[in-house]
């Protein structure tokens, strides 16, 4: 994939996550009835919202999830892509990988704790798995783009 492309999809996907963080945050802290969403059964975004596990030390996920978002779009921005700062570009792998082991870690209470799912928490660990995809693959085409070529050497 080009690697502009690449750029522009992490960049939007992360703006997206914002969006459905932010949402899944005003409902956090007014009223769980807000979310548009199933209530009965295996899908039941209010169920999985109002859980003890919507929360880490106290901090709500959704807002976990904002913060995240927020750095994310930060480290999607096109002078970030084009900065051969080592630091923003480990920031923006570690980040990546932080949030897909909380992905794992919530896809693990919704299906096994709480016994329910969440929409919204859904999609934003499909777009947090579709960062973390699109990522590594262009930290390895950068890799690979940075890699001297056999240097002229023959090998006859």
């Amino acid at each position: 994939m080009n690697r502009g492309v690449v750029q522009a999809v992490c960049l939007s996907l992360s703006v997206g996550g914002v969006v459905v963080a932010g949402y899944l945050t005003v409902a956090h802290y007014t009223s769980p009835s807000l979310l548009v969403c199933s209530d009965r059964g295996m899908v039941d975004c209010a169920q999985v919202t109002s859980s003890p596990q919507s929360s880490i030390a106290g901090v709500p996920v959704a807002v976990l999830g904002v913060f995240f978002f927020l750095a994310m779009s930060f480290l999607s921005l096109p002078a970030a892509w084009r900065s051969q700062s080592r630091g923003i570009k480990g920031a923006r792998l570690g980040l990546v990988w932080v949030g897909m082991c909380l992905v794992l870690w919530l896809m693990y209470a919704e299906l096994f704790l709480i016994h329910a799912i969440c929409l919204y928490c859904s999609l934003v660990h499909v777009i947090t798995f579709a960062l973390f995809v699109l990522i590594l693959f262009n930290n390895g085409e950068t890799d690979r783009a940075t890699t001297p070529v056999d240097a002229g050497l023959d090998h006859a």
